[in-house]
């Protein structure tokens, strides 16, 4: 019985440790989720005209943290995950973005840091396209992905999602996602 007990005991240390992100050596935590933050809307909130497509089409700025060991640089993939295109699974690719240095802790409004690059869009450009729902009773889902990488990437401006995808194999060491929803207005 004692055994049963001290297990049960040892069992319950180990998972509230796990849940409050302490090690059993008191250091920082060890599974500390990589991050991206923004004050332009909040995670999962409706995204303003300011960062839409349909208004002043400015690229929100984020701040990352929680880098994982090893960040070199970032990618990123934004789209709407509403719309599938032509009867397939595609969705709405606004903006792909890669090379961000680790280094920068983030981008700016409007920009990206040097030695960045934008890649091309589902309208051929290689720009920030913000949400661009059309007006109706509901909300499309927009989704920042961010890729924390080991290594820069050598890709071309005129490379689209899938070589971006191709090439970021095997160099992935974090992840996270950030969600705005947005809709037109009549």
């Amino acid at each position: 019985m004692r055994r049963k007990v001290m297990s049960a005991l040892a069992v319950m240390a180990a998972v509230s440790m796990f849940s409050s992100g302490a090690t059993a050596q008191g250091g920082p935590p060890r599974f500390a989720p990589l991050l991206m933050e923004t004050d332009a809307f909040e995670d999962g909130g409706i995204v303003p005209p300011k960062y839409a497509g349909r208004g002043e089409n400015v690229q929100p700025g984020f701040r990352f943290s929680n880098l994982p060991e090893g960040t070199v640089s970032f990618a990123i993939i934004f789209h709407d995950i509403d719309v599938g295109l032509q009867g397939g699974t595609g969705d709405v690719l606004h903006w792909l973005a890669w090379n961000i240095p680790a280094s920068a802790g983030g981008i700016p409004e409007g920009g990206l840091p040097e030695g960045s690059v934008q890649g091309t869009n589902l309208m051929g450009r290689t720009t920030y396209f913000g949400p661009g729902a059309p007006p109706g009773p509901r909300y499309h889902h927009y989704v920042f992905e961010l890729y924390a990488l080991n290594a820069n990437l050598d890709l071309p401006e005129t490379a689209g999602r899938p070589e971006l995808l191709a090439a970021m194999e095997g160099k992935v060491v974090g992840k996270s996602a950030y969600v705005g929803r947005f809709r037109g207005s009549e």
